[in-house]
């Protein structure tokens, strides 16, 4: 990057880590971690197998990918004690998910013939307001969401009708609610709990070609290798989980999320040719600093030099959020990707007027907005308590920093209308 945009990566500080998990690290330091902790192949494996009691892991697209990402965390991800730890248990828990939908199909091969009709899309730029959206429009009955619980532990699918609760709920909220408690901040960046909905790349995992990892680790080679590769399998993947999950509940309209889908649209289309998009829509240099301070805390949560690398630096570095803006636009006016259904939302303006935004989105994408789903929208809207988990406070840099931001930014902005916020 130039002199006049610094890479506001280099100034990021984590925040004092609790003092549990300080004095673990410690102890971990004079331990031989990578006996006592491995992170290779053979037992990964075997573990999973063990655990599960099957040992087909389906086919091969995902095996390289999952090599390169082990040498990535051992060469460069510096774990940390407990980094090790939870990674181990991550991996493991992804590899038996693996198995688990592969015995599933295979028990299940009328699965296969599952269609996912016209599913819906919020993507943007992370910290655009994905989350929120996905929130506000899974209220709608009309709509079906991935629970994290559903993400994490998809065999069996549940049906209309099971009882409640099941008990992987509890699990997957105990297993993912671990990041407030590793970093406590982390529940005023991004709340996570077993029944909330989640974004796609929650269930992407488990094909081992996807940008949580990116996202989690240093892991720059792992993240430049999946650049390269063709993204129709992951998507095969996530078609996979979908239709898996809606074999025992029919579902005419998933609501999906995932800000890490925007580079990948055209592949998106190919994948679900009647996709249709929520493209939300915010000032990128606030989106930016405030995925900069989320993305360190989470590499900081398993590793002392959280920004060491460039691992998920398209999502995190001026220049090539920038590109990915650019191509955007480019696959809209060349018709790449189906204008007719792409909606964009500005965050701003949205919140200005719910109401009168919501009936606009459901008409550009031709959906039925019923009378009872945008009470229950409005409703969400009205509960929702802003910073019941704590604030989320970021630096958004100086002005000149800012400033050179805005001028790259600027095509962005004034092709979709973006006002600025900082």
């Amino acid at each position: 990057m130039s002199a006049s945009s610094p890479d506001r990566r280099s100034g990021w500080q984590p925040r004092p880590r609790p003092e549990w998990l300080r004095h673990v690290n410690e102890e971990g330091r004079v331990l031989d971690a990578r006996a006592v902790v491995p992170l290779d192949e053979d037992s990964l494996l075997r573990s999973a197998a063990e655990n599960t009691g099957l040992e087909d892991f389906g086919d091969e697209h995902w095996r390289e990918p999952f090599r390169i990402l082990l040498r990535a965390l051992e060469e460069e991800a510096d774990l940390n004690f407990w980094g090790r730890v939870y990674t181990r248990s991550d991996l493991i828990m992804h590899l038996e998910g693996r198995l688990r939908i592969t015995d599933w199909y295979r028990r299940h091969p009328e699965t296969e013939d599952e269609q996912v009709r016209a599913p819906v899309f919020v993507t943007g730029l992370p910290r655009s307001g994905t989350t929120i959206m996905q929130e506000i429009l899974g209220a709608d009955p009309g709509s079906r969401v991935v629970h994290m619980w559903e993400a994490r532990f998809p065999v069996p699918p549940r049906a209309p009708g099971d009882p409640r609760p099941d008990p992987r709920m509890a699990k997957a909220d105990a297993i993912v609610t671990m990041q407030d408690r590793i970093t406590p901040e982390w529940a005023g960046m991004h709340k996570v709990g077993g029944e909330l909905p989640v974004e796609c790349i929650e269930f992407t995992y488990s094909s081992f070609v996807s940008d949580a990892f990116s996202a989690s680790f240093q892991v720059p080679t792992y993240s430049s290798h999946i650049a390269q590769l063709d993204q129709s399998y992951p998507f095969w993947w996530h078609r996979r989980v979908l239709k898996l999950l809606q074999s025992r509940w029919p579902t005419p309209r998933w609501l999906l999320k995932g800000p890490t889908h925007l580079p990948y649209l055209p592949q998106l289309f190919d994948a679900y040719p009647d996709a249709r998009i929520v493209l939300m829509l915010r000032d990128p240099v606030k989106a930016l600093a405030s995925v900069v301070d989320v993305c360190g805390t989470l590499f900081w949560m398993r590793s002392d030099d959280p920004y060491s690398g460039d691992s998920y630096g398209q999502f995190l570095s001026v220049d090539p959020v920038v590109a990915n803006l650019e191509r955007l636009i480019g696959w809209l006016e060349d018709g790449t990707i189906p204008r007719e259904r792409v909606c964009p939302v500005r965050y701003v303006e949205f919140f200005a007027d719910p109401a009168s935004q919501l009936e606009r989105l459901y008409g550009a994408l031709d959906m039925e907005l019923t009378v009872g789903g945008l009470a229950a929208m409005q409703g969400y809207i009205s509960a929702k308590p802003k910073g019941k988990h704590g604030e989320h406070d970021y630096e958004t840099g100086g002005e000149a920093a800012i400033a050179a931001e805005r001028e790259k930014f600027r095509r962005f902005q004034e092709y979709f209308g973006v006002p600025s916020e900082v």
